[in-house]
């Protein structure tokens, strides 16, 4: 028999995790060919040289409570590159003021009103008292918006002030883009499970209080882990190439400009794969045309040492406030490791999903605003000693409400599918962790097929 041979489409972590998987699992003869359409890997984990040092320009932190990214990094010997954040908390910057970000919530929403003294208003605060007492009709078989839910509990100020500034964090979204049952799964649960109030069951949804690190990240940036995974993999790597005509070849797979292979993982995009996939398997395709992106904008400052920064780990930004960004990350307040640089490192972050404006903005026009709206907060005006600006197009996907039935619907057909498996940020997470997971997940339901 034959070594196998495969395709992975998309160089992204999700498509190295896969084709590492599949070559420890395959063997050394198989032939895994790897489709990536940019010129680099990593998707959107980038790390780059500013100002003579490594730093990530995508994604800068994983969970540290999943187990996924610490047990491979464990595996490819990478567990000196572990680092956590110093304990420095977030302020929220709200009515043009900056508050500390809310304790004892879940995604932003409170359970109770205490949490969220000084950030929201007398008639908030009591709102958030008295939403017990309001009867709860919530539908155990659908969904709605996180703002819709939120909004309709605990009003307005809650949701802009609070939740909207956790969730453009981590997707570049809004509340009222965000279904509850894929942005804050636990929450639905406790509803689903009787909670006769939200407040109940926030309470009940909160995580159990533990001294782990929440956060990790990697003492030279993901560009460690990338490499590491590219040279495990051992995959022959096609850059700048689009694959295309995905079909059927007898009992195999065959796609441009690879040709006849096994099988094929696709962790791609929702729009590439539902490109793929709409002549082989039109219903998924249909399904994966359902996700919509939001692009995005990193600007990276090297400030001179001894700016005064605020001593937090970065300030997010609430919902209708003045400012063209959205967050800001004070690197070197955040991580330990990147305040022995002898510069002082801030990251600001531009770009919700459905306002695209300042995504092809020069990047002189980028670090301009980026430096007025850091100036605005807290006052610093220091001339940057260096800057990066890197714009995510169709960065992450959104999580609208109804997307777990999407996802349902769509790995349905790709399950009855042989030979093809799909991965990555478009199905059940977009953070780092969840990239791992659906990668490994993705690559031992191909190798199991392939093998057999």
């Amino acid at each position: 028999m034959s070594a196998p041979a495969v395709a992975v489409v998309g160089g992204g972590i999700t498509g190295l995790v896969a084709a590492y998987r599949l070559r420890a699992t395959l063997g050394p003869d198989a032939r895994i060919v790897l489709l990536e359409r940019s010129d680099r890997l990593g998707g959107k984990l980038r790390t780059v040289s500013l100002a003579g040092a490594p730093v990530d320009v995508g994604a800068e932190a994983f969970i540290g409570r999943r187990p996924e990214v610490p047990a491979l990094l464990d595996e490819l010997g990478l567990t000196d590159q572990l680092v956590h954040p110093s304990g420095a908390r977030p302020l929220v910057y709200a009515g043009a003021a900056l508050h500390p970000m809310p304790t004892g919530t879940l995604m932003g929403i409170p359970a109770d009103a205490r949490s969220l003294e000084g950030l929201v208003d007398e008639h908030t605060l009591a709102r958030i008292v008295g939403e017990p007492e309001v009867p709860l009709g919530w539908d155990r078989d659908g969904d709605m918006s996180v703002a819709e839910l939120v909004g309709s509990r605990f009003g307005e100020q809650v949701v802009r002030r609070s939740v909207d500034p956790l969730l453009g964090g981590v997707y570049s979204g809004l509340s009222d883009t965000a279904g509850v049952r894929a942005t804050v799964p636990t929450l639905a649960r406790a509803l689903d499970d009787g909670a006769a109030s939200l407040t109940e069951a926030v309470a009940s949804a909160l995580p159990t209080p533990s001294d782990k690190p929440v956060f990790g990240t990697l003492r030279g940036g993901y560009g460690v882990l990338l490499d590491a995974l590219e040279r495990a993999a051992g995959a022959e790597i096609h850059y700048g190439t689009v694959a295309s005509n995905l079909r059927r070849s007898g009992s195999r797979w065959s796609l441009d400009p690879v040709g006849e292979v096994d099988g094929v993982i696709l962790a791609v995009p929702a729009p590439e794969a539902a490109a793929l996939l709409t002549d082989p398997v039109p219903a998924a395709a249909a399904h994966a045309a359902e996700i919509p992106l939001a692009s995005s904008v990193t600007v990276s400052l090297a400030l001179p040492a001894g700016t005064a920064l605020p001593q937090n780990s970065g300030i997010l930004v609430a919902t209708g406030e003045t400012l063209a960004a959205k967050a800001f990350t004070l690197s070197g307040r955040k991580w330990p490791h990147l305040a022995e640089r002898d510069v002082a490192l801030v990251r600001a972050s531009f770009g919700r999903f459905g306002d695209d404006r300042l995504v092809d903005a020069s990047d002189e026009q980028l670090s301009t605003l980026a430096r007025a709206d850091l100036a605005t907060v807290t006052g610093v005006t220091a001339e940057p000693v260096a800057a990066f600006v890197q714009r995510w197009h169709g960065g992450l996907p959104q999580y609208r409400a109804g997307h777990t039935e999407i996802v349902a619907a769509f790995e349905r057909e790709i399950d009855g599918i042989d030979g093809i498996a799909v991965a990555g940020a478009m199905l059940h997470g977009v953070g780092v962790p969840a990239c791992v997971e659906s990668g490994t997940k993705a690559a031992a339901r191909l190798a199991a097929r392939v093998a057999g």
